[in-house]
């Protein structure tokens, strides 16, 4: 992998959505196909954002931290990401049982998203499936039993 020279908009506009948890930036940075891949679901444009929308209101200290964005061969920016927070309010996912609060501390272990980014914005998200890693981890430390992701 190399880093990047520059950052593409949307895949800019879409860091800075998460980091001030505002889900209408995030929402303008996808392109209308954007698909969130893991190996036990694919979601998209309204699924993600319900997702994070619930994420946010669950964890109101959500943060994000990364390293530079980087080109794989295959032409897919990886972002190394560090995020976590505290629950501290009811997490309702969409399609989902609502969890209490636990008042745990989530830290998601340090991995990899990669981004497909088109002209009109991003067109895919895939997280390295990594144990323990987002969105599954998030479930598995508040204590979910078979955690639904």
């Amino acid at each position: 992998m190399r880093p990047l020279t520059k950052i593409p908009d949307a895949l800019e506009l879409y860091i800075n959505g998460l980091k001030s948890h505002d889900i209408e930036k995030i929402g303008t940075s996808f392109a209308p196909q954007i698909q969130f891949v893991t190996p036990a679901k694919t979601m998209g444009y309204d699924e993600i954002l319900a997702f994070l929308s619930a994420l946010y209101r669950g964890f109101l200290d959500w943060s994000y931290q990364h390293d530079p964005p980087v080109r794989r061969e295959d032409g897919a920016i990886g972002v190394k990401w560090r995020q976590g927070g505290t629950h501290t309010q009811t997490l309702e996912f969409p399609g989902f049982d609502a969890y209490a609060a636990t008042g745990r501390a989530v830290i998601i272990p340090e991995h990899y998203f990669y981004y497909q980014v088109e002209e009109n914005g991003l067109t895919e998200i895939r997280p390295d499936p990594v144990p323990g890693g987002a969105p599954r981890g998030i479930f598995e430390q508040i204590g979910v039993k078979l955690p639904p992701l």
